[in-house]
């Protein structure tokens, strides 16, 4: 479990420093050379407990082995020489991960890329629970993907009962995402800011099929946007010259006049006009 310790103010130590070279320098003059080397071996062991912690950064300390704690607070400090001292990061960091190749719900293969932001909170689990905490973040934030994607189909083209999808739902997806990159780098004492997807398209080898059956099913409901509406119109035609009795219309001339209208009205293209020079029967 991480422990916050404060050390000796690094300034005490560069007076008492300065007072030991002050004794150097006295032991020289008044030739008594052996206490003069003995204040130089202190002064120069004093030396390497000297550190600097700058703002947002923490230093690990260990001695023989164990952990002493860990310095967070930012400024000049001195520690027992003999520790040795591990510099972490506190800034936040991020990260965007090449795209992945992974398969969704459904099991179509897509390209998933995502932006991870994150910062070291707990040093001693980072220092020691761990071999590579950085290294582990990329590793994790990848299995997350794979997992995550899982989850949910890439559109609900093939999973129209789908409330969530990677396209669709994305406050969700990217939820899901933060949620489960977070509990797999707790263990690392990382805590994750914010998790989204960067990137997200059908792998190349479906992306062509794919975008035809998307444009097949636009093609599609837009066909039977116009049927519809060509319904409706010929039965208000009809109706309205039922009504006015302009024309009377028998089971036979009824049909060809449906399937005229409809053929005129359904048609992609401008409809070419026919003139009857004679009577309807011709």
């Amino acid at each position: 479990m991480e422990k916050i310790t404060k050390p000796i103010s690094g300034y005490i130590m560069v007076f008492i420093e300065l007072l030991i070279i002050a004794a150097i320098i006295m032991f020289v003059v008044s030739g008594k050379i052996a206490l003069g080397i003995i204040a130089g071996i202190i002064f120069i062991f004093i030396l390497p407990g000297f550190f600097i912690v700058e703002p947002n950064k923490a230093m690990v300390l260990l001695l023989f082995g164990a952990y002493k704690g860990s310095v967070k607070s930012n400024g000049f400090f001195w520690v027992n020489p003999l520790m040795v001292k591990q510099k972490i990061s506190l800034r936040v960091r991020n990260f965007e991960n090449t795209p992945l190749k992974v398969n969704d719900k459904i099991g179509n293969p897509v390209m998933v890329g995502t932006i991870v932001v994150w910062k070291v909170e707990d040093t001693f689990k980072a220092s020691f629970e761990v071999n590579d905490y950085e290294n582990f973040v990329h590793l994790q934030a990848d299995a997350a993907v794979r997992k995550m994607a899982g989850l949910y189909p890439y559109d609900n083209f093939e999973a129209e009962d789908a409330e969530v999808t990677l396209r669709s739902g994305v406050e969700d997806v990217n939820q899901s995402l933060e949620d489960e990159i977070s509990e797999r780098l707790q263990h690392a004492g990382i805590k994750v800011i914010e998790a989204r997807i960067s990137h997200l398209a059908y792998a190349s080898e479906i992306a062509s099929a794919m975008l035809q059956r998307q444009q097949a099913s636009a093609i599609v409901a837009a066909r039977r946007k116009i049927v519809d509406g060509a319904v409706g119109m010929v039965e208000m035609a009809l109706d309205d010259l039922k009504e006015k009795e302009i024309i009377d219309f028998d089971v036979d001339k009824r049909a060809t006049m449906v399937s005229n209208l409809m053929v005129v009205l359904c048609s992609d293209k401008s409809a070419s006009p026919v003139l009857n020079v004679g009577t309807l029967h011709q």
